[in-house]
């Protein structure tokens, strides 16, 4: 996987149809962590089959993922210590230190998420990591690193220039009225 934006799916922010949602944006040509937390592992499943494969990256749920047919998977750290992996093309993970990205690379990973970068409301009260976290991870790990947390169109090229290989993003993917625009903001990323 090399797509330097990446959405991360919360149907508690999304105004619009979710599932529209999620597949206006696969159809850009985006790639989707479908992060849905607060679900069961079978709630999961019956999300996933409402949902084109193309363009997703399971979440969490290592078994509900490999019985769909799901062939990229994101787990964070301490699940993927204990996760079978076996069998997914790509497999993601989430850090917060050098320190996780290293361990989460020794455990299989092909590309890691890092946050968060800037401040955010999902982590409100808690500071941000900052630029230099992935500058660190950079430091340390071979595989892609995505700066997640506060990122926007007008601060995703401070995460680049860090280091970042590409972008997560959140609120403003569910958030959004017009889709395509949104889109058309982060084209400067896009390359």
């Amino acid at each position: 996987m090399y797509n330097k934006l990446i959405c991360i799916s919360n149907r508690a922010l999304c105004g619009a149809d979710f599932i529209k949602r999620i597949k206006d944006i696969t159809d850009a040509g985006i790639p989707v962590i479908l992060r849905e937390k607060n679900l069961t592992e079978r709630e999961y499943y019956k999300l996933l089959r409402n949902i084109d494969r193309e363009n997703i990256i399971a979440h969490s749920f290592v078994g509900a993922a490999r019985s769909f047919g799901c062939s990229k998977i994101h787990l964070p750290l301490p699940l993927l210590e204990t996760a079978d992996i076996s069998g997914f093309s790509e497999v993601g993970a989430s850090t917060h230190s050098a320190r996780d990205a290293i361990r989460a690379r020794e455990l299989g990973a092909t590309y890691i998420t890092a946050g968060h970068v800037f401040a955010t409301d999902c982590k409100k009260g808690l500071a941000p990591r900052g630029t230099g976290l992935l500058t660190d991870i950079k430091n340390e790990v071979d595989i892609p690193v995505y700066a997640l947390g506060g990122i926007s169109s007008e601060n995703a090229q401070k995460a680049l220039t860090a280091g970042a290989d590409g972008v997560c993003v959140m609120s403003g993917f569910m958030k959004c009225s017009d889709l395509s625009e949104y889109i058309e903001g982060y084209r400067h990323i896009l390359g």
